[in-house]
């Protein structure tokens, strides 16, 4: 049987492709946003709004039983923001780590970050430090860990397919495109529908890279 399914960061980008897919699938789904934004989430949602920086706050949003997808961090991260890194996306998954304890989250769901890699580092860091904490609160998990989503208002990318090719033709290339391969917004949310639906034994952790997220 389905858990409820609770998903912060609900208005943005990424959250409203993941409601609306839920949603079609007939499943409830409670988008839980900061203050202000409710009219961005998707109808058909129960719109919960919270300090998500306030683990008492955020425990009363969720239930007993959920799976909680956590989709909050920096947008459009660069080696600039480092500081934001630490301050909004790390401290965001410490935050819900704390309240899914608390509330008795059955599943949590992570969008990490594709690892290890030549750039961003601090990036890779502040996700791998997230993950950790939630192993560290015995929650059971799953990683989804893309490296660059596209779709709307994300296609830059699409000028380095070329590169991408070419890399995956050359034997010492080749892993790091795979790991590091873009993903379309309708892969990355078949993706994280599959994980909802299906979620690891208890206690224990799931990690799904690009090649994985591609074939969802």
């Amino acid at each position: 049987m389905l858990r409820s399914i609770a998903i912060t960061g609900a208005s943005g980008y990424l959250g409203r492709a993941l409601s609306t897919a839920l949603i079609t699938r007939g499943l409830a789904v409670r988008a839980i946003v900061r203050h202000g934004s409710a009219a961005r989430a998707v109808a058909g949602t129960e719109v919960r709004e919270v300090d998500v920086f306030d683990a008492t706050q955020l425990s009363a949003a969720l239930r007993t039983g959920d799976t909680l997808v956590h989709l909050i961090g920096t947008p459009n991260p660069n080696p600039r923001k480092a500081a934001e890194f630490e301050r909004v996306d790390l401290a965001s998954v410490r935050i819900a780590t704390v309240a899914a304890v608390n509330a008795g989250v059955a599943h949590f769901l992570y969008v990490s970050v594709a690892q290890p890699a030549p750039v961003m580092q601090a990036y890779i860091e502040t996700r791998r430090a997230a993950e950790a904490a939630i192993v560290a609160a015995g929650l059971t998990a799953t990683f989804i860990r893309p490296w660059y989503v596209l779709g709307p208002g994300h296609r830059w990318p699409y000028l380095l397919l070329p590169f991408y090719s070419l890399a995956s033709l050359l034997p010492a290339t080749r892993d790091t495109a795979r790991r590091l391969g873009l993903v379309t917004l309708a892969q990355m949310t078949r993706a994280l529908v599959a994980a909802v639906e299906r979620p690891p034994g208890p206690e224990s952790t799931r990690i799904v890279d690009v090649p994985e997220i591609r074939a969802s």
